[in-house]
Formats: structure tokens, C-alpha cells, sequence
């Protein structure tokens, strides 16, 4: 049977919500809007027509269903997360007394942690002068998100005033539309002026604010920054693929471990809360370690043996 109006209305209502009181952006009701087209599927499929019948155990067995359907872990999490979201809206608009996914739980993730580059490879990559306009670019695309610690939907969205070159600052706008201001260090601010230099040469009236733009004049998306940064990871020799988030997570574990400072570090990386930072923490203990095998006379090994 084909879901009820009232169903979709309410999810409709929701996803508006979304964007115009929360100010998510497109790609983030997008996903919601995904996971909770699953919830809809369930419900006709269940014969149920008000989100008021929908009951805990309902929402176990979608869990179920998609589990069984091969959804990973952080897709289970993401379709939970999305149901608790939405039927909290629902209570708030009182169309619903309680929400029936509050009890259910989805499967822990695998800790995987974020692989970063040493700070020899940061130098492999980044110490290479570039002359072309296409290299300028990238170069300070490179320097400023490893300066910054910054997120690739970030950077693209930097605009030329976010930059204050005489403060050696970035004014970043994160998740949520939350606004940081980040130091940038004076390699990417030589890096960046390199770039605005030649930049004028491909821009066009409708892109006078982005920083970064392509050589149509238009802001550069994600995708073309994600492919810029695989081809300069390879062409400088490093033996993995080389990504945004990878440049991130490598300014972070690097601040950590000169400063050991989790707060700052957290605050710099636009993180609400302190638990999502402390991942850097098993990094910066994992490099330690290494140090105290090559280094402490009773944990060396003489031909393989402790």
C-alpha cells in the first residue's frame, strides 16, 4: 500500500525545518531525507498510517531489515539518528507523545582511527615551488587546509575577505553555520598571496568573493579539490592516497603533539565536543610509543627478539 499523506506531509514539514530553522545545508537534508524515506518504506510496508502507531519495536525491525539488506554500522547509526531527529520534531510539534527510537540501539562502529602524514611527508608534499597558475592554487588549497586544520566543505567555501592576511587569521564557517577563527601560519599566507596574485587572470564577475575558483571562474566544489589533492599526493611520491580530510587530520595530530593541548586543538578544529578531539589522543600515544621502542634500552629488540 502506498504511504499516507499525513506521513509524508509530516517528514516534508520536517526536512523545511531542517533548512529554514536550522540552517542545515542541502547535503545534510539530503541525508535525512534518505534515511528517513527508509522509515516511510517500513511504515507502508507495515500497514502503518499514523506516525503515532509507529512503536519502538517498529524501528527495532527496520534496524533489522536494513542490517539484513547489508547496511553497515554507520549507516544503521546515521538512520537512527535521523528517526530519534524527527519524531523529537514531532513531539515538539505535539503530533507525537514520545519517541519510539530512543530505546533502540544501533551496532557499535569498528575504532578505526584517521591516518595522517608525518611531518617528513608534509614537507615532501608541500615543499615544492609552484609556477603554474593551476599549481599556485593547489599549493595554497594544501597549505591552508594543513595550517588550519580545516574541513573540505570548508575551504571551498572560503571567500577572499574570510581571510585576514595582516591577523594571520581565517574566519571559517563550520557545522551548523558556526563561525571560527583559525590562525594561519605564514607559509599558507605566502601561499595564498602567491595565489590571489594570478587569480584574477580566471575570475569572473559572478565568483569575485570565493577564494578558490576553477579556471571557468567558478568556486571550486568538492569533488575537483578531493581529485587536485589525489594527483598531488601522487605526483609528490607519497605511497598512499592523498585526501582533504587526510591533511586535517594530519594538522591536528601534529598540534597535539607539540602542544598537547586537546583543548585548543579542538577549538581550532571546530569540534563540539571534546570527545570527538580525544581520537588524536591515540594517535599522539601510538607515536610515542614508537619513540620508546626505537629508544628505551629495555624495550629494544636484538634479532627479533624483546
Amino acid at each position: 500500500m502506498p504511504a499516507t499523506p499525513v506521513l509524508q506531509d509530516a517528514i516534508a514539514q520536517f526536512l523545511v525545518h531542517l533548512k529554514s530553522e536550522r540552517q542545515l545545508s542541502p547535503l545534510t537534508v539530503k541525508h535525512y531525507q534518505r534515511d528517513l524515506q527508509q522509515l516511510l518504506d517500513y511504515c507502508r510496508q507495515s500497514e502503518i498510517s499514523r506516525w503515532r502507531d509507529a512503536d519502538s519495536h517498529h524501528i527495532r525491525s527496520l534496524v533489522s531489515q536494513q542490517h539484513r539488506r547489508g547496511a553497515g554500522a554507520r549507516s544503521l547509526q546515521r538512520l537512527l539518528s535521523a528517526c530519534r531527529t524527527f519524531f523529537n520534531y514531532l513531539i515538539r510539534e505535539r503530533d507525537l507523545s514520545n519517541n519510539p527510537a530512543i530505546a533502540v540501539k544501533a551496532p557499535k562502529t569498528p575504532h578505526r582511527l584517521p591516518k595522517t602524514l608525518n611531518t617528513e611527508e608534509m614537507s615532501q608534499l608541500l615543499n615544492t615551488p609552484a609556477d603554474k597558475h593551476i599549481a599556485l592554487r593547489d599549493f595554497a588549497m594544501m597549505e591552508l587546509m594543513y595550517s588550519s586544520g580545516l574541513r573540505l566543505t570548508e575551504l571551498v567555501m572560503l571567500n577572499i575577505d574570510s581571510l585576514n592576511v595582516a591577523a594571520q587569521e581565517v574566519l571559517v564557517i563550520g557545522k551548523g553555520r558556526k563561525e571560527r577563527i583559525v590562525p594561519v601560519g605564514r607559509h599558507a599566507i605566502s601561499a595564498v598571496q602567491s595565489w590571489l596574485a594570478v587569480r584574477n587572470n580566471w575570475c569572473k564577475a559572478d565568483t569575485d568573493s570565493a577564494l578558490f575558483i576553477s579556471q571557468r571562474g567558478k568556486r571550486l566544489g568538492a569533488r575537483s579539490v578531493q581529485a587536485r589533492m589525489a594527483y598531488w599526493g601522487k605526483q609528490q611520491g607519497l605511497a598512499a592516497r592523498l585526501n582533504p580530510h587526510k591533511l586535517r587530520h594530519s594538522f591536528a595530530t601534529h598540534v597535539l603533539e607539540s602542544s598537547g593541548d586537546i583543548r585548543a586543538v579542538q577549538e581550532m578544529l571546530g569540534h563540539a565536543n571534546l570527545s570527538t578531539t580525544q581520537i588524536y589522543t591515540h594517535l599522539d600515544f601510538q607515536h610515542l610509543a614508537k619513540v620508546y621502542d626505537a629508544a628505551h634500552p629495555r624495550a629494544r629488540r636484538k634479532d627479533g627478539q624483546p
